[in-house]
């Protein structure tokens, strides 16, 4: 028998698949992880103790902070949030701006998982193809609102200010190239046997252990759970579209990256949809009082991110700051089943299990 040594091992900060400064503490039985334990907090910078001290249009940048490429549906969340309290009536289009460019933002965020997971797992050609679709949308992004990744975009009552002229047809042309694009992302990645053969059944779990751990997003319904806010709990103008839900079977790294790649498409068809439906004319922002105050009380919101549910709480005392704020993040709660995972695994299959779930480090330490 082979005497060996129980090695402890830090992976990360600095390790490329912690994508951030995310810090994973193993204990190696040779290869074979028998423990670890997540550190967080590197990032921290403490949003929710900051909005106290700001009015609500303030706090709208620290939420583009929180998961830096998704920035539109954390904008989203918050106004949305206001709008419940106070009551607040959005016009037709300002909100289908907000839905466009939520639908465009999941793609992107998509895209960013997409190619880096599997540069994570040894292959470069996808990554560039994926940023170079990426791309185009925040070019959309920067037309529609003059910034590439943090857009303080949405504003309580409706958007900053409208789409500029040419800007939807753009996005059409966005659409119809990105589906040609999804079936060379297939055809590149999906069947290939050395792909299949890093991902396909690793970091399995049941649909029981993903709610009991209160997963969302694609770590959800890969377990083959049908929940999406989206459709469940519709908000803003989704109970207008047809679209499905990506469910898979199996809850493995493999359906993961079917649902996500799914999730893809299902926007592209959302964003047909209400391209085509978009009004004419018509104002981008309600009748807002000058300075937002939202009644005294408490609310939740919860909306699906591409990462899955985002939600935002807000105690008020009837004054233009909230006297709480706190948000419910998807990739930290997520987080959580990373040790149960991990456990028994080697440290080739960690790497793959950690990107499959898909976390963005600012939105883990808001």
């Amino acid at each position: 028998m082979i005497r060996t040594e129980e090695l402890l091992l830090n992976v990360g900060p600095q390790h490329p698949s912690t994508h951030g400064v995310f810090r994973i503490v193993v204990k190696l039985d040779g290869e074979i992880i028998t423990e670890a334990m997540p550190v967080m907090g590197y990032l921290h910078r403490g949003t929710e103790k900051l909005a106290e001290n700001l009015n609500f249009t303030q706090i709208i940048p620290y939420t583009d902070r929180m998961d830096y490429v998704s920035a539109m549906t954390n904008n989203y969340v918050l106004v949305h949030a206001v709008e419940k309290m106070m009551g607040l009536e959005v016009p037709e289009r300002a909100e289908f701006l907000r839905l466009i460019v939520m639908e465009l933002q999941r793609v992107a965020s998509h895209l960013v998982w997409w190619g880096t997971y599997l540069l994570d797992i040894g292959a470069m050609s996808p990554f560039l193809y994926a940023f170079s679709d990426r791309e185009r949308i925040l070019n959309l992004f920067n037309e529609l609102c003059g910034a590439r990744l943090t857009y303080n975009y949405m504003r309580v009552g409706g958007v900053k200010w409208d789409a500029p002229e040419g800007w939807l047809d753009r996005v059409r042309t966005f659409v119809k190239d990105m589906y040609f694009r999804l079936d060379e992302y297939n055809n590149l990645v999906s069947g290939n046997e050395i792909f299949l053969s890093r991902i396909k059944g690793i970091g399995r779990y049941s649909a029981e252990t993903a709610i009991a751990y209160g997963l969302s997003g694609a770590n959800l319904r890969c377990t083959g759970v049908d929940w999406d806010l989206r459709k469940t709990e519709p908000y803003s103008l989704y109970d207008r579209f047809e679209f499905s839900v990506p469910v898979g079977k199996n809850g493995d790294c493999y359906d993961r990256y079917l649902c996500r790649l799914e999730e893809i498409t299902q926007s592209l068809r959302i964003l047909e949809q209400a391209l085509e439906q978009f009004p004419d004319e018509g104002e981008t922002m309600g009748k807002v009082p000058r300075v937002i105050r939202p009644p005294a009380g408490e609310i939740y919101v919860r909306i699906e991110s591409p990462r899955g549910e985002i939600g935002c709480h807000i105690v008020s005392k009837g004054k233009a700051e909230p006297y709480r704020l706190k948000f419910r993040r998807p990739s930290f709660v997520n987080l959580q089943i990373l040790p149960k995972l991990l456990v028994g695994e080697s440290m080739t299959n960690m790497i793959t299990i950690l990107g499959g779930i898909d976390i963005v480090l600012g939105e883990v330490d808001c």
